[in-house]
């Protein structure tokens, strides 16, 4: 995906087994943050970041959409378990990780893996990208994402 390209519609299942399509949040920013796995510790301290800055971005317009590999069964557990108040997409097919290219090849304990890098989208009211963060750190990401959205607001 490239900047200021529009971003292609996508239909993936939520958390709660609901139909989600991109194009459903047209008029409104979206943080679309791709996470590795649900319920792991890196995974957590994003998903808890945005969850801790939930109304901030929300009164910034902006809507937050975690997504990674997991099933929908899954995503409702980790919810749950951290009380996430944001939809939790369930990408099982990897259709949507394939088409923002965040599936790279990982070394997991001296074995070569495909797995989602850890990677956020700020797509714009329009559906173009606005904003890619590579390579996350999950610490204090999600407050680096709200001051991006506010400069990108000012415009």
């Amino acid at each position: 995906m490239e900047l200021h390209e529009k971003v292609a519609d996508f239909t993936l299942q939520d958390d709660q087994d609901h139909t989600v399509n991109l194009r459903d949040f047209h008029g409104k920013p979206v943080v679309l943050f791709f996470y590795p796995k649900a319920d792991t510790p890196g995974c957590t301290i994003e998903a808890c970041g945005f969850r801790d800055t939930f109304k901030k971005l929300q009164n910034a317009g902006a809507v937050v959409l975690g997504i990674s590999r997991d099933n929908p069964k899954a995503q409702a557990k980790f919810k749950a378990k951290y009380d996430l108040p944001y939809p939790l997409l369930a990408d099982v097919d990897e259709k949507v990780c394939n088409q923002f290219g965040v599936l790279k090849e990982k070394n997991m304990y001296g074995k070569k893996v495909m797995g989602i890098e850890r990677t956020t989208f700020l797509i714009g009211p329009d559906q173009t990208l606005v904003r890619i963060f590579p390579k996350v750190k999950p610490e204090g990401h999600a407050e680096e994402v709200l001051s991006a959205i506010k400069e990108w607001k000012k415009g």
